[in-house]
């Protein structure tokens, strides 16, 4: 559905994003995972058609947004962080007017709008003025008028940004509904939220796409080994000595208990028999071991922290004009 290649933005001498390839299927719903600042709404703008890239292509079922940008915008839905309301529209009023201005005849708006209000949950105040919904009313408008047109992409930028937890759980069920008729692209920097909602993520890092995949596999693509969670008893010295001698353990954290010492720790592989036969050679007791998960807060430190900032922003003069 979504193929780019080499994707090069910069803003004068800043590179917002480099050299970003990847492939999106059709209905997936993708995450562009990142800190603030990493690319992810420029990246997000450029599929969307409202920027052209310095370098690269984009091509959208096949069309190419440089060959054909009008043809390409139309099949693309686009919610930016801060949805473009007329607030002083009523919700049906303003989705009509859209809908049209998009391109599609009053018939075919008239028999969307149903439709696209049940989605986005939106059948109880479609006769309310916008200015008088809530935040996250109005982020459910802004997804409807990007999918009045019957879009085959849905991009939606930060569409959790400023909501509470209730709402957070009714636009992550709202963003799922989306996958049954388009191919869905999110961006965000809220870790957690993405591995609800998508698919797959592609982190993004200082412009570059630094990994992809599910959470999974972000995190095997890491290499860790085992992480453990251990309850032990027995002199702190002596266990601080066992582990650091141990060829199986690639670091670890002693605090105490009340009665025992709790070790979290990083094992170079499946190396858990190994070591529970090292301690209990050295005399201390095990009273409880456990795997410990990798949390997606710490795959995404790993990658984004492995990649060298110099790398990026400095490499030659960059270019002075878009192309056309």
């Amino acid at each position: 559905m979504i193929r780019a290649e080499g994707l090069t933005r910069y803003y004068g001498w800043f590179a917002a994003v480099q050299d970003a390839s990847f492939e999106i299927g059709e209905r997936e719903i993708v995450g562009f995972l990142g800190l603030n600042g990493a690319g992810k709404s420029t990246i997000l703008r450029i599929l969307a058609g409202l920027l052209l890239p310095s370098s690269g292509r984009v091509t959208v079922g096949g069309i190419d947004a440089l060959d054909a940008p009008d043809v390409m915008r139309k099949r693309i839905g686009f919610l930016p962080e801060d949805p473009p309301l007329y607030r002083e529209m009523r919700v049906g009023e303003f989705l009509r007017w859209v809908g049209r201005i998009k391109g599609r005849d009053s018939n075919h708006v008239e028999k969307a709008l149903p439709r696209v209000l049940e989605t986005c949950q939106l059948e109880t105040v479609r006769d309310r003025v916008i200015a008088e919904l809530s935040h996250g009313y109005k982020k459910r408008v802004g997804i409807a008028q990007a999918i009045i047109h019957d879009p085959d992409v849905v991009i939606l930028d930060e569409p959790i940004s400023g909501l509470d937890p209730q709402q957070i759980v009714d636009m992550r069920s709202v963003v799922r509904s989306l996958k049954d008729s388009a191919t869905v692209l999110i961006s965000s920097h809220i870790l957690s939220e993405v591995t609800q909602t998508c698919d797959r993520v592609l982190v993004i890092h200082e412009g570059r796409i630094v990994a992809e995949g599910s959470e999974a596999e972000l995190g095997r693509s890491l290499d860790k080994g085992s992480r453990l969670t251990m309850t032990l008893t027995g002199e702190r010295n002596r266990v601080e000595a066992c582990l650091e001698r141990s060829a199986h353990v690639d670091s670890f954290a002693l605090s105490e208990g009340d009665s025992s010492l709790v070790v979290d720790l990083t094992l170079r592989g499946d190396f858990r028999e190994s070591l529970v036969a090292e301690l209990v050679t050295e005399g201390i007791g095990i009273r409880g071991l456990r795997e410990t998960m990798s949390e997606l807060e710490q795959i995404f430190l790993q990658l984004t922290q492995s990649t060298q900032s110099a790398s990026r922003r400095k490499a030659g003069r960059a270019p002075t004009e878009v192309r056309a």
